[in-house]
């Protein structure tokens, strides 16, 4: 496993369309699904990342906490599943019922909406304003594998609630750590490596 570090997109980037399909609903989910929502958050995540089922509980929480409060969330995951199998459509449905994600949980299959988000790592998170401007890309918390720290989501849910109360954020934001995203063979971006 690669640590790898979020890319850290520019705040004030327009989030990027897209159009995936839900593993749990199988409709297609795209930024108009979200069109009347305060905020949204886009993370990137996977099945079998030690990082990601590091938080896992956590990010499920996150859904059900905000999910009242004008929060739409999408989950994308991008790997190549020919290589890590264990990221399939099916086990990423599997995942989202498990742990009663109450949110959609996408597969980029061409890997290109990861791309036009420079996402890098799983879990990788992107918070929209009502807009679609990004206002925080970042960790989750401080919390990592081993480290001993609790997951407590606190970095992330002090932008969420910034966001849904209106209120400017820091732009002094630390970058997501996590398992690099396994890019098909020949298809990583520039950023990538």
């Amino acid at each position: 496993m690669v640590r790898t570090l979020s890319t850290m997109l520019p705040l004030g980037t327009k989030a990027p369309d897209f159009a995936l399909v839900d593993a749990v609903s199988e409709k297609t989910i795209s930024l108009d699904t979200f069109g009347d929502k305060k905020a949204l958050l886009v993370m990137f995540i996977c099945v079998h990342c030690p990082f990601v089922k590091h938080i896992q509980e956590e990010l499920a929480k996150l859904g059900n906490d905000y999910v009242e409060q004008g929060l739409g969330i999408v989950a994308i995951s991008t790997n190549d599943i020919i290589k890590y199998p264990d990221d399939s459509p099916e086990n990423m449905k599997l995942m989202a019922e498990t742990l009663g994600f109450n949110f959609p949980f996408c597969h980029d299959e061409s890997q290109e909406i990861a791309k036009a988000y420079t996402a890098a790592c799983t879990p990788d998170f992107f918070l929209f304003d009502r807009n679609k401007i990004l206002v925080y890309r970042g960790q989750l918390d401080d919390s990592r594998p081993g480290n001993a720290l609790p997951v407590t989501g606190k970095d992330l849910r002090a932008a969420i609630e910034g966001v849904l109360g209106d209120k400017s954020l820091d732009s002094e934001q630390k970058p997501s750590i996590g398992c690099n995203i396994k890019w098909k063979p020949g298809n990583e971006p520039p950023y990538f490596g």
